[in-house]
This record gives structure tokens, sequence and C-alpha cells, in this order.
């Protein structure tokens, strides 16, 4: 063989076998191209790939309800409000007469009034009798049916109609002390409803003034409205219940009606439904009755659904 066909056939050989490994390289190229995450799990079990589990969420912590958090805060820092609030009558008389104080239970109690209380509703809702300029002042004297000595400063505790305990006062005969003591005292262990009771003197002796708040109260020294005749409220034998819900009403010879105060129209029909309502099954009703006291609600010639009275000898 020439030698020169013997190189020829070495070149030959030397670029098949390049071609050969090139080509097994291609194929693992490809092969390992389409070797997947599965494929190696199989094949190395022990160190198979995991999915890296999700960091543990924290469980969700309810949300605070913050409004009714501040409702409930609001709601007892209101009913300590209500419970310490200062009273004209109570801060007038004060501890002076608390030896001849009669108690029922805490906050419910009566006693006589104390000189600055006197002095604090006369020419208010007691008549002032003494005028030095006045010639005619002991005559004025005689003419009033009632003495300071007959009167009695009565203390309660009632809820007011947010729901909330409050304090309340007002000034009676001394006749019906106890039984004013105890009936409020009833109405309070039951969660009766009074929107407010203070002193009359706190409206300047405006009966109408006192209705329109829808202040219940008693005492006060003046006439049965429209008349010259004292009402039963000038001996302190009276008192008047939520007011405003409960008006006073008066018959025309024509038919019309005039409700006072006026604009309590819309609760003197008394078949309708509608909250503080006192009619006969309602417990202030109820309590007054059992204690001896008549009901406007029954008089025939006007409507007095406020009004308790009691009649004495």
């Amino acid at each position: 063989m020439n030698p020169i066909d013997r190189n020829k056939i070495w070149k030959m050989v030397g670029i098949l076998a390049l071609i050969t490994v090139v080509a097994g390289g291609l194929l693992r190229v490809s092969q390992h191209s389409s070797y997947t995450l599965g494929d190696y799990a199989a094949d190395n079990p022990s160190l198979a790939y995991q999915t890296a589990e999700p960091s543990p969420t924290p469980e969700s912590t309810p949300a605070v309800d913050n409004s009714k958090a501040n409702a409930t805060e609001n709601l007892q820092e209101e009913s300590s409000m209500a419970e310490t609030a200062v009273l004209t009558g109570y801060s007038l008389n004060g501890e002076l007469l608390a030896d001849q104080r009669t108690t029922l239970s805490d906050g419910f109690y009566y006693e006589p009034l104390s000189e600055k209380l006197q002095r604090y509703i006369t020419g208010v809702s007691y008549p002032a009798t003494v005028d030095n300029s006045d010639s005619s002042s002991e005559t004025l004297l005689k003419s009033v049916e009632i003495g300071y000595d007959d009167l009695r400063y009565v203390h309660i505790r009632h809820y007011d109609f947010e729901g909330n305990p409050a304090e309340g006062e007002l000034i009676c005969n001394k006749v019906i002390a106890q039984d004013l003591t105890e009936i409020f005292y009833e109405l309070y262990c039951n969660e009766y409803q009074l929107e407010k009771v203070l002193l009359i003197d706190e409206y300047d002796g405006d009966d109408l003034a006192s209705m329109e708040d829808n202040n219940t109260s008693c005492f006060n020294y003046r006439p049965v409205e429209g008349t010259s005749s004292l009402s039963k409220h000038a001996l302190g034998l009276a008192i008047d219940i939520n007011p405003f819900y409960n008006p006073y009403i008066t018959y025309n010879k024509d038919g019309s009606e005039k409700v006072s105060p006026a604009n309590a129209s819309a609760y003197a029909d008394r078949t309708a439904s509608f909250p503080y309502k006192i009619d006969e099954n309602d417990l202030c009703y109820q309590l007054f009755k059992q204690h001896g006291f008549t009901w406007g609600g029954h008089w025939n010639s006007c409507k007095d659904y406020q009004h308790f009275q009691k009649v004495v000898e």
C-alpha cells in the first residue's frame, strides 16, 4: 500500500472517531435536557426534591371590636356619672338632717327640708310669703295651706331612657313620703325607666316646661291649669310620671280637645302602642294603686294620664 494512501486512511479513521465522540456528546446533552425532576426523584429517592412546606400562617387573631369595647366603657362611665351626679336638693340638704332621715335602702330615703333647701324653693315652687315692704305679708302667710315642716325631701334612684342608673329627687307631703320611697324602690328594682326626676324648681316652677322636658315631679304650689283652685301638687300630694308621654287632656264643648303639653299630642291616643305609656297594665299604675293613690287616667271630665294623687284626711 502506498504510504500516502495509508495516511489518508488514518485521517479518515480519526475524523470518524471525532464524529462519533461529538454525536455521543450531543446525545447525552439531549438526554440530560429531557431529564426531569420527577426522573431525578425516581432515581435518587433519598435525595428527592421536596417542596418546602409553607411557613405556618399564624392563626388570625380575632379583630377586637373597639366600638363595642368603647361602648361598654362609655356605658360604665355614663352609669358612674349618673350615679354620682350632684342634684340641687341633695347638695343643699347634704348631711344636715341625716339624723332625721328615714332610709328604705341605699339611695332611697326621705327627710325634712334644710333651711338652705327651703330658701332655694321659696319664691319658686313655694310661695314667697315674706316681704317687709308689703303690709299684707301676714295675710299672705296665713293663706299658704302648707308649711315647710309638712314637706319632705325624697331621694331616689331610677333607670333613665338609656337604661342607665341615675339619681332623682323630689319634694312631697310628709304623709306620702314613705309611699313614694317604696314605689320608686320597686320601680328601680324592676328597671322601670323614668327620663328624669328633678325638682320643679329646676324649671323655675314652670309646670309646662317640666312636662315638655318629660320630668317627673311632685310638689309645686300652683292652681289647677285653667282654674283658681289649688292643685294637689300644691299640697305635695300629687305626682306626675313621664308627663310628655302621658299628657293632660281637657275637652271643649265643641268636642275638640286640648293636650298639654301641646307637642305631646301624638300620645293623646291611648289606644296606640308606644313606650312609657301608663295604663292599667303598667307597673307604675299598679304600684300607685296598691298604695292608695288615684289615677288621673280614670277621670271623666278630663284625662291626666301622668297624674297620681292621694287623698288624706
